[in-house]
């Protein structure tokens, strides 16, 4: 789950901790996290290296944003999903933010590229949420909404479910992605914040299941169509 920090009046409203420099002459911002860092052990001996990170550049009216993921599998040595999006994003509330931008997945089998708008911001309750429609370069739509929640046990304990749920308007069997909700992923992880929220490492659980002709899909490669990891990792901020 990718997390951002909100201009408003002048000041940050901040969701996660993004360490920032500003420049005193121009008030430019900067950041980089990653948000996942981690190796998977899956409940069939799977073992995956799986990362999001996130970084921007701008000022408080309008920021430049990269957001990307991947998934390796480690035992075939090959991208199970590659993917970087660069947007631009400008507050549209306190605390919600815009952006608009391109994404390219490039893993295995046919790249595609897609434009993308969104919102990303802070919900009632605490909770972060990152919600984006995608069009591909062959006219397909698809959805994807992020959510997740920090729950301090602690000052430096942190207990963070999470999901992420993918959807699309039509299908695309060269991506092996069918009509509806497509895929989803539900995840448990505790973390424990040893420098500052710079560095947090943690422990957790994930569990992925496909849907619909999407699981179809994979059954007919011999794929699996869900799956439980046990994951640990590690959170960088500066």
């Amino acid at each position: 789950m990718t997390k951002l920090v909100l201009a408003a009046g002048g000041t940050f409203a901040a969701m996660g901790t993004f360490s920032s420099a500003a420049s005193a002459m121009n008030n430019l911002y900067y950041g980089f996290q990653t948000e996942q860092f981690e190796y998977r052990l899956g409940d069939e001996n799977e073992k995956l290296f799986v990362w999001g990170a996130d970084a921007f550049v701008g000022t408080d009216e309008v920021k430049l944003r990269w957001q990307g993921e991947g998934e390796r599998d480690l035992d075939a040595d090959i991208y199970e999903g590659l993917e970087n999006r660069l947007v631009v994003q400008t507050p549209i509330s306190d605390f919600f933010d815009a952006k608009a931008g391109v994404r390219l997945d490039t893993p295995e089998g046919a790249d595609r590229w897609y434009g993308t708008v969104g919102v990303m911001g802070l919900a009632p309750q605490w909770f972060e949420v990152d919600a984006d429609l995608f069009v591909s370069e062959i006219g397909d739509a698809s959805a994807r909404l992020d959510v997740e929640y920090e729950a301090l046990l602690t000052n430096y304990l942190i207990l963070t479910p999470s999901f992420e749920i993918n959807a699309a308007f039509s299908e695309d069997r060269e991506i092996e992605v069918g009509k509806g909700l497509s895929s989803a992923e539900f995840g448990l992880r505790l973390s424990y914040d040893l420098i500052d929220r710079a560095i947090v490492p943690y422990v957790g659980v994930a569990y992925e299941r496909k849907f619909g002709d999407t699981a179809d899909f994979a059954k007919h490669d011999g794929e699996d169509y869900e799956a439980t990891y046990l994951v640990t990792g590690l959170r960088v901020m500066f």
